[in-house]
């Protein structure tokens, strides 16, 4: 399974999302640090969830990261999120 899978189906599973968008950004990154041949490292997620709802910025940041796990969050290089309700 891919990370970018791995994501999603994690995201999915915390939160049930309305929409959530996951996009592996890996390559525009060539030549930058944190790239490595053939490794997804760099992510864009998109998420909309009701359970949002009562949180600030920067606690939907976290939980996002929460629901990754601390293993999967240490294998991405960057993850630029975009969290709403």
């Amino acid at each position: 399974m891919s990370k970018r899978q791995e994501i999603e189906i994690r995201l999915r599973e915390a939160f049930q999302p309305t929409r959530l968008e996951v996009v592996d950004d890996t390559e525009s990154h060539r030549g930058h640090a944190g790239f490595t041949e053939g490794v997804e490292s760099h992510f864009n997620v998109a998420i909309r969830a009701p359970a949002f709802q009562d949180m600030n910025r920067l606690a939907r940041h976290r939980a996002v990261h929460t629901a990754l796990g601390p293993e999967l969050i240490g294998q991405i290089h960057a993850l630029a999120l975009d969290v709403d309700v």
